[in-house]
């Protein structure tokens, strides 16, 4: 008699129609969307940010003599390099824990689901 753990009583799950253009092994695949996913996001946020920075500008440049204006543009031109940064410190601090806990800067960055 097979034990339940060795025979396999739900059957095997193939990759979704999507997902195989990341790759055949699934676990490689998941991690790729999960990287594909990230840099989307990162695109959205350079995108956002310059949008962000043109509207300041104009509103600098429309603030003529006004100081509260003025103030509120370069409050907003801080906030956005500051929203930047941090964007692009998310990087290095994952590459960062990931070299200290797994050994691998790319860990956290290029993840893959291990499948047994």
């Amino acid at each position: 008699m097979k034990l339940l753990a060795q025979s396999n009583p739900f059957g095997t799950v193939d990759l979704p129609q999507g997902l195989d253009k990341f790759g055949s092994e699934p676990g490689l695949a998941f991690g790729k969307l999960i990287q594909f996913a990230l840099r989307g996001l990162i695109v959205v946020a350079g995108l956002y940010a310059l949008f962000n920075l043109v509207l300041a500008g104009y509103a600098f440049m429309s603030a003529g003599d006004d100081a509260k204006k003025v103030a509120s543009a370069w409050a907003q031109i801080y906030q956005t390099i500051i929203g930047l940064a941090v964007a692009a410190g998310s990087f290095v601090l994952a590459a960062l824990f990931g070299q200290l806990l797994f050994d691998n800067p790319l860990f956290l960055l290029q993840p893959t689901i291990p499948i047994p």
